[in-house]
């Protein structure tokens, strides 16, 4: 009888110390999973932020081009086809709403493309300028014309800013095991701004 007690206590103290090891590993596991879901929570916010700083920008640009155009209306009666197709460009530019946590290539292509129809219907609007010079020497003209100059250089910068961000999101939520932890939680890499031909310098709004 005192051999079977003796062979039983023998298994719950196998049990045990087989138990306390994987004990340990599933409370290291879970730390680790604790602290890369955080990681990943908070770069994901930094390219939020950025985000929204890039929106506010372009905001910021929608809102001068159109007082430009409303300056350049009262000079130029006669261009209501260029006007018109800036305020459309206008409309459609800041009608484009981004869900900042679907921020992948397609829907940051389509934002840009929105954006860059209304830096087209732009250039096409200082051609017309080109035509009067007293709306050229109109103060109010002038000044519109040095904050364009400044908020395009402002959406470059902010735009690079949004691109190292993500950058640095992108890999973190790839490498492994993050990717593991990064796919049972949802987090998903988030697209680029893609540079075009000469974008690497901000345009000049020359008038």
């Amino acid at each position: 009888m005192a051999k079977k007690e003796k062979i039983k206590g023998t298994g719950c103290l196998a049990t045990t110390l087989i138990g306390i090891p994987v004990i340990i590993i599933i409370l290291i596991l879970a730390i680790w999973m604790y602290r890369s879901y955080n990681r990943m929570v908070t770069k994901e916010e930094a390219v939020v932020a950025q985000w929204a700083q890039v929106e506010n920008t372009y905001q910021r640009r929608a809102d001068l081009i159109i007082n430009l155009a409303e300056t350049v209306k009262g000079y130029a009666t006669h261009e209501q086809t260029t006007l018109t197709s800036v305020i459309e460009a206008r409309s459609k530019a800041t009608s484009i709403n981004i869900n900042a946590e679907n921020l992948n290539e397609q829907t940051i292509q389509n934002f840009q493309n929105a954006q860059d129809g209304l830096s087209s219907s732009l250039s096409k609007l200082m051609v017309v300028i080109e035509k009067y010079p007293d709306l050229k020497a109109n103060q109010g003209f002038l000044k519109l014309q040095n904050q364009l100059e400044q908020i395009e250089n402002t959406i470059l910068l902010e735009r690079m800013a949004f691109n190292e961000i993500a950058k640095i999101y992108n890999v973190y939520v790839r490498k492994f095991p993050h990717n593991i932890f990064a796919s049972w939680f949802g987090f998903e890499t988030k697209g680029y701004f893609e540079a075009k031909e000469g974008t690497d310098v901000a345009p000049k709004v020359e008038f």
